[in-house]
C-alpha cells in the first residue's frame, strides 16, 4: 500500500522559509498542494521564494518580512497572513542563528543575539500564531537542533538556545494540548548545502570526517526533514506531540559528540 499526504487546501506558515532546511519544507509543502506563507527578515528573498513556491504547484503562496526578534513585528505578518486566507492549519518554524565561538570568546551581545532569534523568536511566533491555530488538527513543527540534547564547544549560546526551544515545544504541548494543537521539535543532522554545515565544515576534510561520524554514511537532504514535517503534521502523526526527534541519519549516537570535539580544536588552534 503506497501512502500519500495530501494537503490541499491546507494553509501553511514556514517561518525562515526563504532559504535552507525550511525553504526546502516551504517547496514541499507547495508540491502537496498547501497555500504556503513564508516570513523572513529580507522583502527581496521573501519575493523570489514566493514566486518559487508557485512555480511548484503551491495552491497559493504569500509572504511577509518580519525579523523574529521583533515580536510586533511577527504578530503583524501573521496577522496579514489571517486577513489574506482567513485560517491558519500548519507552522513550521525554523528561523536560527549560528556562529562557533569559544564561550571565553563570546561576548555578551554574541551569547544575546543567538538567543534573542532562536529561542525568543520562537517564542515570538508561537505567541502570534496561537490565536488562529487553536482547533483540533494545527499542528507546529519546531526546527531544534543537535546542540539542544549535546553539549559541543563552540556552540554555548546554541546550546542553551535550542535547549529552550525544545522546552517550549513540550510545555506548549502539554498546554495546547486539550485544544486539539500537536506541537512537536525536529533535530536536524548535517545537512547538505546549508549554512549550518558550512560553518560547521567549511573544509573539504571536515566534511569528508562528518560523513564517516553519521551511521548511515551520508550528509541528510533538505528534503530529509520537509519529509518528516509532511508526516508530522499530518493525520498519520494524529497521536503524536511534545516529542523531539533527530532526524539525522543516527549522528546523535555517537558522531555529534565527536565532531563537537574537533570544532572545538579548530577553534583552539585558531587562537593560538
Amino acid at each position: 500500500m503506497t501512502v500519500t499526504i495530501d494537503c490541499a487546501g491546507k494553509t501553511v506558515l514556514v517561518v525562515g522559509g526563504t532559504s535552507g532546511i525550511c525553504r526546502g519544507i516551504a517547496e514541499a509543502y507547495a508540491r502537496v498542494g498547501a497555500r504556503v506563507c513564508v516570513i523572513s527578515r529580507l522583502q527581496d528573498k521573501v519575493d523570489a521564494t514566493v514566486a518559487a513556491l508557485k512555480a511548484e504547484g503551491a495552491l497559493d503562496a504569500c509572504g511577509y518580512s518580519a525579523d523574529v526578534r521583533d515580536a510586533e513585528a511577527v504578530r503583524s505578518a501573521v496577522g496579514q497572513l489571517n486577513t489574506r486566507w482567513g485560517t491558519l492549519d500548519i507552522v513550521i518554524s525554523g528561523a536560527a542563528g549560528n556562529f562557533p565561538a569559544l564561550a571565553r570568546q563570546l561576548s555578551d551581545n554574541g551569547f544575546s543575539a543567538v538567543v534573542d532569534i532562536d529561542l525568543k523568536g520562537t517564542w515570538h511566533v508561537m505567541s502570534a500564531v496561537y490565536p488562529y491555530l487553536r482547533k483540533p488538527g494545527a499542528a507546529i513543527v519546531n526546527i531544534s537542533a543537535p546542540q539542544a540534547q549535546l553539549a559541543m564547544a563552540g556552540q554555548i549560546h546554541v546550546c542553551a538556545a535550542k535547549a529552550g526551544v525544545d522546552m517550549i515545544t513540550r510545555t506548549l504541548s502539554l498546554e495546547w494540548g486539550a485544544e486539539g494543537v500537536r506541537i512537536n521539535s525536529i533535530i536536524p543532522g548535517p545537512i547538505e548545502g546549508t549554512e549550518g554545515m558550512a560553518r560547521l565544515a567549511p573544509a573539504e576534510q571536515m566534511r569528508e570526517q562528518i560523513i564517516q561520524t553519521v551511521p548511515l554514511k551520508r550528509l541528510g537532504q533538505a528534503r530529509d526533514i520537509a519529509n518528516a514535517c509532511l508526516f508530522l503534521s499530518s493525520d498519520l502523526a494524529s497521536y503524536i506531540t511534545g516529542a523531539v526527534i533527530p532526524v539525522d541519519g543516527g549522528w546523535q549516537l555517537g558522531g555529534a559528540a565527536t565532531i563537537g570535539t574537533a570544532l572545538g580544536k579548530m577553534l583552539e588552534d585558531k587562537e593560538d
